[in-house]
């Protein structure tokens, strides 16, 4: 207890230097105006923007490669003596490892409080567009990856931002930019938010506090996947994604079956709330926003981060994982997401919360799952657990990746970074760093800036690309 008292000072002291930074920092990359009396960050209209530009000028790529995705996914029969280390479906396991997370459990209640019931709408939508956005940022990600002698490949936009913009004659700009990502990226690596709201869950529902002992050991399991490189993170993520995912969807399916006849009325209120048609959380204008926002950050289509792991593919053809990736936020906003929102409104436990800026998003999902058999919680508490656990694995190699990139390939540069990220990682259940958070959620959106920059530049070629695979695959 003494410890953890400890560490909880010295967070505190931290917290209180960093604040002033992280509020400045905060404002810069969240910088909001004020829409119809919701606050709008710029960062979610630059990234969603995106997705709707990529979308209409690639074809609707969502809709028309969303079959050859799956086909890709499910007959693993192309490409296996090619570069790369992992298969289409442990890239996608992977990525979806670092998406489907607490996000999915805690974000989605906080949409509904904040924008009402028809914030789901928007975040269907916003996650339909951001499957064209993952498709180009994956697609290039490979297309631009180094594979090094070894076998071993790195990978990410930071190659294609620098390639790009050398390509204008602007090279030490390109550096610049590409260098920019992968520091943002090495920051929003450290995800302490999952350790801590993992334990916090943990604590709500067994009663045991030992904040330290459950950093340590989460820790330690991040280090043992991670250490052995993204073979064996994407061994583990193609066991650790279908089972959290069932068991979390399975556990939801079921409430949503007791509560059958509360389905239609939870549809409708959707999407007269979506519409405008009440004035929950700001009429359309707070659903839109918050919907849209909140769908955002769970599926990061965009940021650029899921492409580092789908670079490591093994496949000759770039594209080919492009379309894989499109399945991304399909499965983690308009699925999972989805499932979530729906089991919120048909039990009704969002209604005392709505228009509550302070509520803490799992607490609300808790509540929902308790609802039906005291128990559930347990089960919401094991599926965050392991949330959060993938989430922090992915990210993990997403800022070794960076690192390799900034400071070379060698394995004791990895080793260094991944331990020390580890450390960083067992702290995260004992104390709260608010302003930590907050700056790094600000590198996160950030990696958006040169990520899009670079997308827009090189839509041209992508688009001759997927005209060729399309006529080579008749698609």
């Amino acid at each position: 207890m003494a410890d953890a008292d400890q560490a909880a000072s010295f967070a505190d002291q931290i917290d209180n230097a960093l604040t002033p930074v992280s509020d400045f920092v905060s404002s810069i990359i969240f910088y909001s105006v004020n829409f119809f009396g919701v606050s709008l960050p710029l960062v979610v209209v630059w990234l969603i923007a995106a997705a709707v530009i990529l979308t209409f000028s690639l074809g609707f790529i969502n809709l028309r490669g969303f079959r050859h995705g799956w086909h890709l996914v499910l007959n693993p029969r192309e490409h296996l003596d090619a570069a790369g280390e992992i298969s289409h479906f442990q890239a996608l396991s992977a990525a979806l490892s670092g998406t489907v997370g607490l996000g999915n459990i805690a974000s989605v209640p906080i949409a509904i409080v904040l924008g009402g019931p028809g914030a789901i709408f928007w975040m269907i939508l916003a996650g339909f567009f951001g499957m064209s956005a993952k498709f180009a940022e994956c697609a290039l990600a490979v297309k631009y990856r180094k594979v090094l002698p070894d076998g071993r490949t790195l990978g990410g936009p930071m190659f294609y931002i620098e390639e790009v913009f050398s390509r204008m004659g602007l090279k030490t700009l390109g550096k610049a930019a590409a260098v920019f990502f992968a520091i943002m990226a090495m920051g929003a690596s450290v995800s302490i938010f999952q350790v801590n709201q993992a334990h916090a869950q943990f604590a709500n529902v067994t009663g045991i506090s030992a904040p330290i002992i459950f950093g340590v050991i989460m820790a330690l399991g991040v280090a043992y996947i991670i250490l052995g490189g993204i073979k064996r993170i994407g061994g583990s993520a193609r066991i650790i994604v279908p089972v959290m995912g069932l068991l979390y969807v399975g556990s939801a399916l079921i409430i949503l079956a007791m509560n059958i006849p509360a389905i239609p009325g939870a549809i409708t209120t959707i999407f007269e709330s979506a519409f405008g048609l009440d004035a929950a959380g700001g009429g359309l204008v707070g659903a839109l926003i918050n919907g849209m926002r909140r769908a955002t950050y769970s599926s990061e289509a965009g940021v650029g981060s899921a492409a580092i792991a789908h670079s490591a593919v093994k496949t000759n053809e770039p594209l080919t994982e492009g379309y894989v990736a499109l399945l991304e936020p399909f499965i983690d906003t308009v699925v999972v997401c989805t499932i979530t929102g729906l089991v919120v409104i048909v039990t009704g436990v969002y209604q005392p919360y709505l228009f509550n800026p302070d509520v803490v998003g799992i607490e609300i999902t808790s509540l929902a799952f308790g609802s039906a058999f005291s128990w559930f919680p347990v089960i919401l508490m094991v599926a965050s657990m392991m949330f959060a656990f993938s989430t922090l694995v992915s990210w993990a190699f997403y800022g070794s990746q960076a690192a390799a990139y900034l400071f070379g390939p060698s394995k004791r540069t990895d080793v260094i970074f991944k331990l020390t990220l580890c450390f960083f990682l067992s702290t995260g259940a004992a104390v709260s760093l608010s302003a930590i958070v907050n700056f790094i959620d600000s590198m996160l959106f950030a990696m958006a800036i040169p990520n899009i920059l670079a997308l827009y530049l090189l839509l041209p070629e992508l688009k001759r690309d997927v005209k060729a695979y399309e006529a080579k695959h008749s698609l």
